[in-house]
């Protein structure tokens, strides 16, 4: 019997990371991050340890490990570039994306990340736990009522809602000058710039995120 026929395993058992670290090297390659060897390797941990739990608890849709590597590491690296600052807020962070691989990624930045759903947030402590990382907070909190004692340099989210109701959600969290950073699949929604408050500046960046099919945008929205 071969090892893909063997009762009771699954594709994510099969895949080690030996079979993953080549694509992930590939896609730092192409995004032109310099990673080293300790932080690869948590980055491969972490994927390891997204699958498993997800077929327990259904953190993400995707199954495969590999698929993983550009649909959750890399996507979420290609934001690292447009950081600002030591406070990051993950607003709505769900299985830690993009929060744990860019704590992975800046180890010198402390990364907050936040959702309101107690499996999800058990498991970004616990990943964050597994793989070291002392620069993860993890708070399970509503947006609209966390009250943080400090404020966020700069604010992420990934796959939330509407960009007029993150900056609504989120404007209140940054600090001056600050910048929230929305990662969206089409471009620019209307009417971003009428918002009150008014970002003093209003970016888009297109996202080249390597074996990604599809368009990705990154609206930057910076406070002074």
């Amino acid at each position: 019997m071969s090892r893909s026929a063997q009762p009771g395993l699954e594709t994510g058992d099969l895949i080690g990371a030996s079979d993953l670290r080549p694509l992930l090297d590939a896609g730092l390659d192409r995004l032109g991050q310099d990673l080293n060897a300790e932080a690869r390797a948590r980055l491969i941990a972490f994927v390891r340890l997204l699958n498993r739990w997800s077929r327990v608890y259904n953190l993400t849709a995707i199954r495969d490990p590999r698929e993983m590597i550009p649909r959750h590491l890399l996507d979420s690296l290609s934001l690292r570039p447009f950081l600002d600052g030591r406070r990051i807020l993950d607003l709505g962070t769900g299985a830690g994306l993009p929060g744990i691989p860019l704590a992975i990624a800046e180890p010198d930045r402390d990364l907050h990340l936040l959702d309101s759903k107690g499996k999800k947030i058990r498991f970004v402590r616990q990943a964050a736990l597994e793989l070291g990382l002392s620069n993860v907070t993890a708070v399970q909190a509503r947006m609209e009522s966390y009250l943080p004692p400090v404020k966020f340099a700069t604010i992420v989210a990934r796959a939330l809602a509407a960009p007029a109701e993150i900056v609504r959600l989120a404007h209140r969290l940054l600090t001056h000058p600050g910048r929230l950073l929305i990662m969206a699949g089409r471009k620019r929604a209307a009417g971003l710039e009428a918002l009150d408050p008014r970002p003093d500046a209003l970016l888009e960046h297109p996202l080249e995120v390597p074996f990604l099919d599809g368009a990705r945008h990154l609206i930057e929205l910076r406070y002074h």
